[in-house]
């Protein structure tokens, strides 16, 4: 069960977050747009101060995609 004291922290977390990253919620936004599929290659890719890069991808998978339609009801 949601602990909706958590929820309403976690909005307020998220609403800080792309407050200071405005671009990321209309990549997240263009990437549903275009129709996320499972094969689909999701890649990250993280600079650290020092200027070492860490990289990592993923094929997104049929629970994957399931795992979104979750987390998207939670925020309906």
């Amino acid at each position: 069960m949601l602990n909706p004291v958590k929820m309403m922290k976690l909005k307020k977390s998220w609403d800080t977050f792309t407050g200071n990253h405005p671009k990321f919620p209309k990549f997240i936004e263009a990437v549903n747009n275009k129709g996320l599929q499972e094969g689909t290659v999701i890649e990250i890719t993280v600079t650290t101060v020092s200027g070492e890069t860490l990289s990592s991808n993923l094929k997104v998978t049929a629970s994957d995609l399931e795992l979104i339609s979750d987390l998207k009801d939670i925020n309906a």
